[in-house]
């Protein structure tokens, strides 16, 4: 079975380079929750919110996308008065490191994104399909 939340620690683990004690020494959580949450096929509980928002700490992501991940993972439905947009997680934290950015910085994150998207449709028309600069894998 594949679980997000995995998947979501893993990503930001090979990106950044760190261990599991880098992440558990940022979030404030131990080594060993660290592992067993990047690890586990399956959680036989939903974690606690103070490790949720350790782990979120530690990863340097928003807490909401690793509460759903973990939930999904423990076989947990969360229920909400207005329901989220459901979204990759990986495209809510690049949402969230956006909003930390100059307005300066975010405009050239857009001119990107923009000529990206541009770039996915022009390879589109030519393939004769439809455009989309979306990836594979």
């Amino acid at each position: 079975m594949s679980s997000s939340l995995r998947e979501l620690i893993r990503s930001r683990l090979d990106r950044f380079g760190w261990s599991y004690g880098d992440v558990a020494r940022r979030g404030g959580i131990s080594r060993s929750t660290v592992h067993h949450l990047a690890t586990a096929p399956r959680l036989a509980r939903m974690p606690q919110e103070a490790t949720l928002e350790g782990l979120a700490r530690g990863l340097g992501v928003p807490v909401e996308p690793l509460r759903r991940a973990a939930a999904e993972a423990a076989g947990v439905s969360l229920y909400y008065e207005s329901v989220p947009e459901q979204a990759d997680p990986e495209v809510e934290i690049l949402i969230a490191s956006v909003c930390r950015l100059s307005a300066a910085d975010r405009r050239h994150v857009a001119v990107l994104v923009e000529s990206l998207l541009t770039a996915g449709a022009e390879e589109g028309e030519e393939a004769g399909g439809e455009g989309g600069a979306e990836e594979t894998g």
